[in-house]
């Protein structure tokens, strides 16, 4: 079996692997990328609402919140420096009836208190000014939330690290991962099922939705780690209704979803997605059940009178990997470098579910100062 001597390995080529790569290459060489699938981001970083979010429904003092509100700022620099589709559209969190008008307010205040400074409370007549279809009591305005190309942002982070030397294997995945005296050996196999060993000082483990497997690989087959796969679906909006919307509409956020409850979304077109939904599945699956449609359609029609049933198509569906089952509290991100498990050079990203994709480029600075320490 060959073996290549290497530097650093990291697992998973999403947002998360490919921002990790791109930082570490500015400083380190001979650096590897292996994804199992035949490009990049073909899973949670492409089946997403391509929100770039504010940071207001994290816990203070969370990593998710820090990455976040980190993130989003990086983010949008990052995507006007180097020229990456976005928009700042701003989002209307909303009450559709008096009695959510309290939530309204408990989640406002926990946006200024996590130190997202620029939400304002906003009234029915000022809605009907901002969205005149959309019906609603109250709302949170949100003006930082925004929009972006992903594939743009993948890409543009493959290119610099390219650039700098790095290295990325498609088709490629992870079978075992040996501690040895001087670092790790790391056995993968590729498309043709042929094995090799790539020798490594440091491994980092971005495989998203595979992640506690490959911590699996390492011996850390812990209960902590496990994830819940949470599925979402998406509907799309007939072309006829774009004009109605200028901002993202978001419904108040329930405890007991799995997610942020189905809301509208606009893409980089102006076309209207409205989801996800969110269900815990044992299997990962992409299929889309068009039965739904009446589901959707249900749960926006008093915030969205102007959406007929009939104007609702199955888009796309994606796969959230949570560390929260449902009816859970809430789980932060795990980003631990695994030394006191006996592991030094090993770190693990596990959970980075939303708002992973707007704290990517925060998540390789962290992941940068714990591999080069």
């Amino acid at each position: 079996m060959d073996i290549e001597k290497v530097n650093i390995v990291i697992i998973g080529a999403g947002a998360v692997g490919l921002s990790v790569a791109a930082e570490l290459s500015r400083s380190r060489k001979d650096i590897v990328v292996v994804e199992r699938n035949h490009s990049f981001g073909q899973e949670t970083s492409s089946r997403n609402s391509e929100v770039i979010h504010a940071g207001i429904y994290y816990p203070k003092d969370s990593i998710k919140l820090r990455t976040c509100l980190e993130g989003k700022r990086l983010l949008y620099e990052f995507c006007a420096r180097n020229n990456i589709p976005h928009k700042r559209l701003g989002k209307l969190i909303i009450a559709i009836n008096k009695d959510e008008m309290k939530d309204i307010e408990r989640l406002f205040l926990r946006g200024i208190d996590n130190g997202v400074d620029d939400l304002v409370l906003i009234s029915k007549a000022e809605i009907g000014k901002m969205e005149p279809h959309v019906n609603a009591e109250g709302a949170i305005y949100s003006p930082s939330t925004g929009i972006f190309d992903t594939h743009s942002f993948m890409k543009c982070l493959l290119s610099i690290f390219e650039k700098n030397g790095g290295q990325i294997a498609y088709n490629t995945e992870v079978t075992g991962i040996n501690k040895t005296n001087d670092g790790y050996e790391v056995t993968v196999k590729d498309g043709q099922k042929d094995s090799f060993t790539l020798k490594s000082d440091v491994v980092i483990n971005c495989a998203g939705l595979g992640s506690d497997k490959v911590a699996g690989l390492v011996g850390l087959e812990k209960a902590e780690y496990k994830l819940k796969y949470c599925k979402g679906d998406y509907f799309r909006l007939s072309h006829s209704k774009e004009a109605n919307i200028r901002h993202l509409i978001y419904p108040v956020p329930k405890e007991d979803r799995g997610g942020l409850g189905i809301h509208l979304t606009l893409d980089m077109t102006g076309s209207i997605r409205l989801g996800p939904d969110d269900e815990y599945v044992e299997k990962i699956s992409y299929d889309i059940d068009s039965s739904k449609a009446k589901i959707f359609y249900e749960s926006v029609k008093t915030f969205l009178p102007f959406v007929k049933l009939a104007d609702i198509s199955p888009d796309t569906s994606g796969v959230r990997p949570k560390l929260q089952g449902k009816g859970e509290g809430f789980r932060d991100f795990i980003i631990r470098h695994e030394d006191l498990s006996g592991l030094p050079g090993f770190i693990n990203l596990i959970g980075i579910e939303s708002p992973g994709l707007t704290a990517s480029l925060s998540i390789a600075k962290m992941v940068s100062k714990i591999a080069c320490r």
